[in-house]
């Protein structure tokens, strides 16, 4: 990323200052801060210093979709894919950072929302998601982590169970937990009985009667991602989150941010590809020329380029409709979708314009590369973006 090709053109009917600023704050703090800490430590699978998260912090990233009543900038989602976006230029892990804090989707009662969120938007307090299963992942209604009344009497609940694909989950503040309360004996009605949970733990630490086994990722390193055994671990009746039985449509609530987030890290990737190519193209040599001056090449980046900004004003567009309050399952389905086939087509064209040099870990496209592969699966696979969009256009 240390070619800097001229400003693109932005959308002025929605680009106003205040987000060409915050915009412009994201872009140095990732490369001035994130980048150089990326290139040391994703090749050896390091994990994000400590001083990195508070720097987030202070900056006010983890509070972009908290109210200012609460500490947070009480701005939209919009504001929330333009950091990410710049983030995931750099790291694509610190983008997900963000979703660690900005409420982690909601779900918190008035007196939590007064305790929690002011920490939350400072980065004292982040928090990670304990929602799929090795039977639940697209299927979340498939869940069977089990959560029940202890019989003392004392309204405490008892979890037993698993979970998958916890990122973070080691240094969280807490954990937002799903697990089933109840069975409805109709198979349809799988959905029903699920009931979400407030886990507060110590950073760094896993609760009494949990134990965590880390993945052996090829990718999105800087944190690890956890399958949790939850081995009768005890939790206060107030640790109930919103209403029992309706866990479900919690986790489900805030598929439309988290889709136009995970575009948003997508773009973010495929514009570094584009930038370190760029820049690669006019370093490199072949045949006595600059590799700049092939036409093959030029025509690969400005396909590359043209596909990452349709992606761009469609996450835009997304963004605003959610933004102002209007249904987008649709539209989020298809930003998502996009803009991740996108970025693993462009990432992978970024890989092959390095030639063996992309290869190898001295140059940051390989990271781009297996980071965009991520895309594709998590928040919802290809497949189910497009599931949701077909249903959507031709019914059920």
């Amino acid at each position: 990323m240390t070619h800097k090709p001229r400003p693109r053109p932005d959308s002025p009917q929605l680009m106003t200052d205040d987000r060409r600023e915050l915009q412009g704050l994201a872009r140095r703090f990732a490369r001035e801060v994130v980048l150089p800490i990326a290139n040391e430590l994703d090749p050896v699978e390091g994990q994000f210093p400590p001083e990195l998260v508070a720097q987030m912090g202070e900056m006010g990233f983890f509070g972009i979709l908290i109210p200012e009543e609460y500490g947070g900038l009480g701005l939209g989602v919009f504001e929330y894919c333009l950091v990410a976006e710049e983030l995931g230029r750099a790291w694509m892990s610190v983008a997900g950072l963000l979703a660690r804090g900005n409420g982690m989707g909601g779900g918190f009662s008035p007196e939590q929302e007064a305790r929690l969120l002011p920490k939350v938007a400072t980065g004292e307090y982040l928090g990670a998601f304990a929602l799929s299963e090795a039977e639940a992942g697209s299927d979340v209604a498939n869940i069977r982590c089990r959560a029940e009344r202890a019989d003392d009497g004392s309204g405490d609940w008892l979890i037993t169970g698993t979970k998958m694909w916890c990122t973070y989950a080691d240094q969280a503040d807490y954990l937002v937990l799903f697990a089933r309360t109840a069975t409805d004996p109709d198979p349809a009605k799988r959905h029903r009985g699920i009931s979400a949970f407030l886990v507060e733990k110590e950073r760094g630490t896993f609760p009494e009667r949990v134990t965590g086994t880390a993945a052996r990722k090829i990718g999105y390193f800087g944190w690890k991602t956890w399958e949790l055994a939850f081995d009768g671990l005890r939790l206060p009746a107030d640790a109930l989150l919103g209403e029992e039985g309706r866990g479900f449509y919690q986790a489900v609530s805030g598929l439309e941010v988290g889709r136009a987030h995970t575009a948003a890290r997508s773009i973010g990737l495929a514009q570094a590809a584009l930038e370190d190519s760029l820049a690669y193209l006019h370093a490199r040599e072949q045949f006595g020329h600059p590799l700049a001056d092939f036409q093959h090449l030029r025509f690969t980046v400005a396909d590359m380029a043209a596909q990452i900004e349709a992606s761009r004003q469609l996450m835009y567009h997304v963004c605003t409709l959610i933004d102002s309050g209007q249904r987008a399952s649709q539209e989020a389905a298809m930003v998502k979708y996009l803009a991740a086939e996108m970025s693993e087509k462009v990432t992978s064209q970024a890989v092959q314009i390095h030639g063996g040099a992309g290869y190898t870990k001295d140059f940051a496209v390989e990271r781009h590369w297996r980071d965009a592969r991520l895309t594709k699966i998590f928040e919802g696979s290809s497949e189910i973006q497009l599931r949701i969009v077909s249903d959507e256009l031709l019914g059920r």
